[in-house]
This record gives C-alpha cells, sequence and structure tokens, in this order.
C-alpha cells in the first residue's frame, strides 16, 4: 500500500510538471505573467499542494518561473540577455558535439533531411522542423553535463518563437539553404566544415533574433 500511494505521488508530482511547462513553454502562461498555486491546483482537478509544490520548485531550478517572497509565482521574462545568453550557449555547444560526434548521426537520418531541405513544401510546421533538425545534430553528444545545459536553453528559444511570431523569426528558403550546407558537409565526412557552416547559421540567426527583441521589447 505504501509502495502504491509513493507511485501515486510520483505520478501527481510529474503531472503537475509537464501541465505546466507545457503551459509555460506555450506561452499559454506568458513571461511575466503571475500565477496563484491553488488556482493552478484547481485547474488540475484539485490535487493537492504537495505535487503542485515540487513541480514549481522543480521549474524555478530550470528557470521557467520566479518564487517571489510574498508576491507569489511569476513566469520568467525573456529579456536581451536571455536570448544573448542563449545563443552564446548554443554556439559553445552545437558546433561542438558537430564536430566531435557528427559521424555518430545516422546517415539515414542526414539523407532524409537533405531530401526535406530540397522540397521545403512538404513541410507542415517549419519552426518544428528546424528544432528537429538542430536535435539531430545534438544527438550524439554523450557529455550529459553540457546536454543538460543545452536542454534548459531548448524551452527558451521555444517561448522566444512564440512570442515573436515565427513567421517573422524563420526566413524558410535561407534556413534551408544553410541547413542544405550543412548536411551536404556532413554528407561528405566534412564534420569540421559542417561545424564552420552550423556556427554561421547561429550567427545569423542570433543576429536576427537580437534585432527582433530590440524593436518588439515585449517583456
Amino acid at each position: 500500500m505504501k509502495e502504491m500511494d509513493s507511485q501515486s505521488k510520483l505520478s501527481l508530482k510529474l503531472q503537475a510538471y509537464q501541465y505546466l511547462k507545457t503551459k509555460i513553454l506555450n506561452c499559454e502562461y506568458r513571461p511575466n505573467e503571475f500565477l496563484n498555486e491553488q488556482k493552478l491546483c484547481a485547474e488540475m482537478g484539485n490535487i493537492s499542494r504537495t505535487p503542485m509544490r515540487d513541480a514549481l520548485g522543480r521549474l524555478e531550478q530550470e528557470g521557467l518561473i520566479t518564487i517571489l517572497p510574498k508576491k507569489g509565482l511569476m513566469v520568467s521574462g525573456i529579456t536581451e540577455e536571455d536570448v544573448h545568453s542563449m545563443f552564446e550557449m548554443r554556439l559553445l555547444v552545437e558546433p561542438y558535439a558537430l564536430r566531435t560526434y557528427g559521424n555518430l548521426i545516422p546517415r539515414e537520418q542526414l539523407e532524409a533531411y537533405t531530401e526535406l531541405m530540397h522540397h521545403p513544401e512538404r513541410i507542415d510546421d517549419f519552426c518544428k522542423s528546424d528544432d528537429d533538425f538542430h536535435e539531430l545534430l545534438m544527438s550524439s553528444l554523450p557529455n550529459k553535463y553540457l546536454r543538460s545545459g543545452y536542454d534548459r536553453i531548448t524551452g527558451l528559444n521555444t517561448r522566444f518563437r512564440i512570442m515573436t511570431g515565427k513567421v517573422s523569426m524563420i526566413n524558410q528558403d535561407q534556413t534551408c539553404e544553410e541547413h542544405l550546407e550543412i548536411l551536404n558537409a556532413a554528407l561528405s565526412d566534412n564534420w569540421n566544415t559542417a561545424a564552420d557552416a552550423l556556427q554561421h547559421h547561429l550567427e545569423l540567426a542570433r543576429d536576427k533574433a537580437e534585432g527582433v527583441i530590440k524593436v518588439i521589447r515585449l517583456w
């Protein structure tokens, strides 16, 4: 009985964590929005505060919410410094991962993306396809510490795209050309060239993102 109760509590903690994280990443809870713990419990079918507080503590560690003494809970905002730091992390980790471990990426997956980049009209959600492509390039990275740090900023990237408007952030034709440059080098087993192309691709994305946030200033 105790084991079943423990599993039930763990399940509720995980459900609360996944529910809140999804809402935050999809910007249903917007940056700088205040949240009420009691209302959050009610949203999830009046669960107790114990699993909710566990989930909130985990989200605070991931930088998605801020717990303010005597004020409550606030969804973390997105600042120019956040965007700069996000791309700094990506520029440090992604080219390194591709240069060092790219040869472990299954060739058939690289070929599939090459075919797709030649036919972008087949892509339903280009932003998701772009995220999936970068995840593929990172998929062979074995260093759990680098991976953990990288995973933390992927949520920020998702929120930033939604808040600024997906269309404004990605030029499909240009992105396909840049992806193909990376892929062609990778398929030729020229991982240094592939990593350099990836770095250039990220630098262009960084410059555009930093320009967008300065103009819009939503946060």
